[in-house]
């Protein structure tokens, strides 16, 4: 009786043992990434200003992407007008989000190696995390910003039909699932 008792304790043991051995982290693989709170598909989106839904408070409220819009310019019947005006506002929102990410790619990589050297203090810690958070604000504050001025651009049944056309009303028609800047 003590025998299989004990048995049966050593069996416990081991299958605690070896099912806790065997529970990866959801992070495995990720250590060898070359910033490791970036995946390669994020410092790709902040190199190529993509929206990566920083916009969808206003995406999703009526307020277009002017990328959107002019990849949608022809069923929106934008005016050359509506169409140069688009161009502008997007190649300024562009060109302001690449500036930001490239610096919000550079903040992460010197904090990752502040970490990878040990080197890494409580204080440098808070003032590189609100360096990031403040580039951060600034990049989605572009993209929104952006959406603002895009709806002021537009006639009411053109954001009617936008929505229509993006899904976001009814339309039996799938979504358009191209992405910021690709």
């Amino acid at each position: 009786m003590i025998r299989m008792a004990l048995f049966a304790v050593l069996a416990i043991v081991a299958a605690t043992a070896g099912s806790s051995a065997q529970t990866a982290s959801p992070y495995a693989g990720q250590e060898q990434r070359a910033i490791k709170a970036l995946s390669d598909e994020e410092i790709r989106d902040l190199l190529e200003a993509r929206g990566m839904g920083l916009a969808k408070a206003a995406e999703l409220n009526s307020y277009p992407g002017p990328l959107h819009v002019l990849q949608l310019a022809n069923e929106l019947g934008l005016s050359d007008a509506q169409r140069k005006a688009t161009d502008s506002l997007y190649a300024n929102m562009r060109q302001r989000a690449l500036s930001i990410g490239r610096q919000i790619i550079e903040a992460e990589r010197t904090l990752d190696r502040a970490f990878a050297n040990t080197t890494i203090e409580p204080a440098t810690l808070r003032s590189q995390l609100r360096a990031i958070a403040t580039l951060q604000g600034e990049l989605r504050a572009v993209h929104l910003e952006a959406h603002l001025a895009q709806r002021s651009l537009l006639a009411p049944e053109q954001l009617v039909q936008y929505d229509m056309l993006r899904g976001y009303r009814g339309n039996p028609a799938p979504h358009d699932t191209r992405r910021h800047g690709g």
